[in-house]
């Protein structure tokens, strides 16, 4: 019933498909790219960065998992701290300190919610409407982990507003900026598969056909607005959509 009403209120097309069904995740399998640090800005403060789809923010847990986007830049810039983190298919901008001080003026920007952030997606099925908004609480799925999940109970707030950009009508298609207002793990992910439209490529919250459609997860990290830790100035960067 809330699916339907979904659809009612954002007046969607959709070819029907089987509801997805989220299944425990796989075993994770990594196989990083090879590919040398692509740096979009660098300062003395700061250190942005273009993440390839596939290559974790930070290490992970077992030793196969030892290499991250994080664990490459300290390589050469050893005072580097995380600051933010995409996910392992994501690709797009993520920004690192390279100070103390800058490390705690930009993680309080992304708490309180300064920053600004737009993403690309290629999203399952045509959407009608130009844009709108979803506002669904999250929470983690303890026993699937990482999946998370619905729950208008105890899940925290999670909003995100969405333009379409493109309706690829002959792959059954839309491409979509979303502009995620809080930042929880997976949000765009599964406020798109409620919506009825998952993102393509998506292992996790796709049905088959959605998940098949694409080679990798087709989001990405386009643009990032931060006040810089020193003056404050506000300051953008772009990072171009690799699909």
């Amino acid at each position: 019933m809330l699916i339907f009403m979904l659809y009612q209120q954002h007046k969607v097309k959709f070819l029907i498909v089987k509801a997805p069904i989220i299944k425990p995740p796989k075993e994770f399998i990594y196989n990083p790219p090879k590919v040398p640090i692509d740096i979009i800005y660098q300062d003395s403060y700061i250190i942005v960065l273009n993440k390839p789809s596939g290559l974790l923010s930070v290490p992970g847990r077992k030793k196969e998992h030892a290499d991250s986007l994080e664990t490459r830049v300290k390589a050469e810039y050893p005072e580097a701290r995380i600051i933010h983190r995409l996910d392992e298919p994501t690709s797009g901008l993520l920004v690192m300190a390279l100070n103390k001080d800058a490390h705690r003026n930009i993680s309080m920007q992304f708490e309180q919610r300064k920053t600004k952030k737009k993403y690309i997606a290629r999203v399952w099925g045509i959407i009608d409407n130009d844009k709108g908004s979803i506002d669904l609480p999250l929470i983690c799925d303890w026993t699937n982990r990482p999946l998370q999940i619905v729950d208008h109970e105890h899940g925290k707030s999670s909003q995100t507003s969405w333009e379409v950009i493109e309706r690829e009508d002959e792959v059954f298609a839309t491409r979509v900026a979303l502009y995620p207002i809080t930042g929880r793990s997976h949000q765009l992910r599964v406020h798109m598969m409620e919506l009825g439209h998952p993102i393509l490529g998506d292992e996790f919250y796709a049905h088959s056909k959605a998940f098949n459609a694409a080679p990798r997860l087709q989001l990405h990290a386009h643009k990032l607005m931060i006040y810089h830790p020193e003056g404050g100035r506000e300051i953008w960067f772009e990072s171009s959509c690799p699909f």
